[in-house]
């Protein structure tokens, strides 16, 4: 690998990007999570526990991504569950969009706050996974 360093520039602004964003999103949806409803076109249910509790995870990841940003290599695994979480949670979004459960207008939400980290998450995983098995002595399992 050319640099010395694990992450370019533009991978650094991103990670931090994301950081301020899950975070601001998620206690979005911790604390205003009336408003949160009325973003999304929503009725409020009876329990706001489930949007707080994804708020609250969205923030946690915020947190993971600034993690990676500080020690990309050390802390890569939590941008693998980053992208897991987006990968996945897309895909759960987009069926239910599919299913007509979720108007249409959604795909929006999915696509700026998931869908558009996946290649670039990918691609920085990738090089710190690179960057980390050329520079480690050997390969270790963590048992």
């Amino acid at each position: 690998m050319p640099s010395d360093k694990p992450l370019l520039p533009w991978m650094k602004f991103l990670l931090r990007f994301a950081a301020w964003f899950n975070l601001g999103a998620g206690l979005h949806m911790l604390i205003l999570y009336h408003e949160t409803y009325k973003v999304i076109g929503m009725p409020k249910p009876e329990s706001h526990f489930p949007i707080q509790l994804v708020g609250l995870l969205v923030a946690l990841f915020g947190l993971g991504y600034y993690l990676v940003a500080k020690h990309p290599v050390r802390n890569r695994q939590l941008l693998l569950l980053g992208f897991l979480s987006k990968a996945l949670g897309s895909c759960l979004g987009l069926a239910h969009i599919a299913l007509g459960k979720l108007p249409p207008r959604f795909f929006l939400v999915f696509f700026f706050a998931d869908i558009i980290y996946l290649p670039p998450f990918w691609l920085i995983y990738r090089r710190l996974e690179n960057w980390a098995r050329q520079r480690e002595p050997t390969t270790r399992d963590d048992n």
